[in-house]
């Protein structure tokens, strides 16, 4: 198939369509409405359905019902928008619903600006709702990972029965890339907790994360964290670039990394051995990924669009097995070539 020049938010909600997703429930909000706009022209074409509703926690909530009938639906939105949803992801997961959601990240706190960043990662990875739970979050560095995790989210989500998060700044969703649409079959799985009608055949099913007995809560979280382990055992991504001999290691993801990826090649001409650790997902976390680094490696730094959230992840990484640094820009401020350069060279003489 030939490759077709797209704009990132676009591309995902097409990404979305091809793998079988028929239902979308948003409220616009920048950096992502193209994505609502994209579905509502696409998703009647396609027999789906697109409804803008009223709000964020309108949104969340409809996606709820609509996966627990056993849909493929998913929503979007930016920063506050997420903050919004969480309550109703929250009863999402306590449910065990699979849906997908898309997070495309402004600056903040608060409003904040429509400017990328990458300060919701506490957010999505340490859940900003309420209980014991977890999202499987993916955060790609270009337009055709971007939709390759698009067409196998709702898979996989369908799998744990577990809610997917597709976090990318903002330049993810405004830049464009040319990509490809593979030609991917959708895996459905069978749904039989779904409320489709019992037709008389069986008893009725009950969607719920409302449990009065706190044995059977219990019990409900210790289910899903088997899952989670599972994920953890099964689902880490991550690229490891030259990092068994490196001086230096720096962690980023999503578009950070292809700031950093720029930066290693001006290094590798200079002789100098700098590597470079990925995360695909950010939750699992690739902790793994961190045991290939070289044992003499002088330290890590950790370079995002914030002011140091992955770095609590990175420590735990390290393990106190090397020193971990720092550097990022925040607001809206993007990372300059430059200057994580200039951040590298300090670890490599030894003045950080």
């Amino acid at each position: 198939m030939a490759k077709i020049l797209m704009k990132g938010n676009e591309a995902i909600g097409e990404a979305a369509i091809k793998a079988g997703c028929r239902y979308f429930f948003g409220y616009p909000i920048t950096p992502q409405t193209e994505l609502p706009e994209y579905m509502s022209r696409r998703l009647p074409e396609e027999g789906g359905v697109f409804l803008q509703a009223e709000s964020e926690i309108a949104a969340i909530n409809m996606v709820y019902g609509a996966a627990g009938s056993g849909v493929r639906v998913m929503t979007s939105s930016s920063s506050p928008g997420i903050a919004l949803k969480q309550e109703g992801i929250s009863y999402i997961c306590g449910a065990m619903l699979p849906c997908v959601i898309v997070n495309i990240v402004r600056g903040g706190p608060g409003l904040g600006g429509i400017q990328p960043a990458q300060s919701d990662y506490y957010q999505v990875t340490r859940g900003g709702g309420n209980g014991d739970y977890r999202l499987i979050v993916y955060a790609p560095a270009n337009l055709q990972e971007t939709v390759d995790i698009m067409q196998e989210a709702f898979d996989v989500s369908e799998y744990y029965r577990v809610p997917v998060m597709l976090v990318g700044d903002g330049m993810i969703g405004q830049m464009m890339e040319p990509i490809e649409f593979k030609d991917r079959q959708p895996n459905f799985q069978d749904k039989p907790w779904a409320t489709t009608g019992t037709k008389g055949e069986r008893k009725p099913n009950i969607v719920n994360s409302l449990y009065l007995d706190p044995q059977e809560l219990e019990n409900n979280n210790l289910a899903l964290d088997k899952i989670y382990k599972e994920i953890e055992k099964n689902e880490v991504r991550y690229e490891a670039v030259n990092v068994e001999d490196a001086d230096v290691v720096v962690v980023a993801y999503g578009t950070t990394s292809r700031i950093v990826k720029s930066v290693l090649e001006e290094c590798d001409k200079e002789g100098l051995k700098v590597g470079l650790i990925r995360p695909i997902t950010l939750w699992p976390y690739p902790f793994e990924a961190f045991d290939k680094i070289n044992p003499e490696c002088k330290g890590i730094l950790c370079t995002e669009m914030s002011l140091g959230q992955m770095i609590d992840d990175v420590r735990i990484a390290a393990n106190g097995r090397w020193k971990t640094h720092f550097y990022g820009r925040t607001g809206g401020m993007v990372p300059q070539p430059d200057d994580i350069k200039a951040e590298i060279m300090k670890i490599l003489r030894g003045e950080k």
